[in-house]
């Protein structure tokens, strides 16, 4: 014999009421969702911890201990010692032996350089190179290295009359260019020397430099001064100034200078508008992630 529900007050039975408000009122025990929706949330929240770890350790060039590293991103010591672990495991931070300091890992410059291409260069470079040309007056150039020789990846016109006509992507030499003279000027002397040996330093125009030796003392004094000059050496009625432009690592990753006429680019108009190269170099610098803008050759 099935046992009937009760009668509720008003005669109907209870069970199918219940069920409905069984639907309508949230349990108090724990689905697969909630602990679902708990990881996840639980994920997120270590992720940006991770993550905050990661940029005061980047800030921090000579590194930073778990005291102030925890500090700085207000966690317990312990918890930011399981994440610094995790991410030590992993490369992207390293931990000093002796001091026991946090620094920045290899695994994460690369990560890094494989995002800088040369697209974002050209759109992080452009607006800063526009303001040097209003500014000079001159056509500006950014170029990077390409083999033994090197290429305009981004270029701006400038107000002034007669204004030069390189087109992007245009490929120059480096031995009788500023732009070049600065991306040799960055390289190794291993690196110097077997450019010497392969490359023929041929003459563009009669002021071009066609003799190592010279070559090679130019480009102690572009290290020493970070700033490059052609004078006619390319093309003998343009005068180009260039300086390095640097990225994270505090590594040359291009050139960046100024055209003009000779007639116009005296040897004076020359050392002024370098001026500007070099401040707008140190803005681009600091778009690439430089701290500091000079690396000892």
């Amino acid at each position: 014999m099935k046992a009937r529900a009760k009668p509720t007050a008003s005669g109907k039975p209870s069970g199918p009421r219940r069920a409905s408000i069984a639907r309508l009122v949230p349990s108090s025990e724990p689905n697969i969702d909630d602990e679902a929706e708990d990881r996840q949330r639980g994920g997120v929240q270590s992720l940006g911890r991770a993550f905050a770890i990661l940029e005061q350790v980047a800030r921090h060039r000579e590194g930073v201990g778990l005291a102030e590293l925890s500090k700085l991103v207000g966690l317990h010591n312990s918890t930011t010692f399981h994440l610094a672990k995790t991410m030590v495991s992993l490369g992207y931070i390293r931990q000093e032996r002796d001091s026991k300091r946090y620094r920045i890992g290899r695994p994460l410059f690369a990560l890094a350089a494989s995002a800088l291409d040369e697209i974002e260069m050209v759109n992080v470079a452009t607006p800063i190179m526009e303001e040097l040309s209003r500014d000079t007056g001159e056509s500006s150039h950014f170029a990077v290295r390409m083999g033994d020789a090197v290429v305009v990846i981004a270029r701006t016109s400038g107000p002034g009359a007669f204004q030069l006509t390189d087109r992007v992507g245009v490929v120059r030499p480096a031995h009788c260019t500023a732009l070049g003279k600065i991306i040799l000027a960055s390289l190794r002397p291993d690196q110097l020397k077997r450019f010497l040996e392969r490359v023929e330093l041929k003459p563009a125009t009669k002021k071009s430099i066609t003799e190592p030796a010279a070559l090679l003392r130019e480009i102690a004094e572009i290290r020493r001064s970070a700033i490059a000059f052609d004078d006619g050496e390319f093309n003998q009625e343009v005068r180009c100034v260039a300086v390095p432009v640097y990225n994270f690592t505090g590594d040359v990753v291009g050139a960046l200078g100024i055209s003009g006429p000779v007639w116009r680019m005296s040897d004076q108009m020359l050392q002024s508008r370098a001026k500007a190269v070099k401040a707008a170099a140190n803005r681009l610098s600091s778009e690439f992630g430089a701290s500091s803008f000079a690396k000892p050759a």
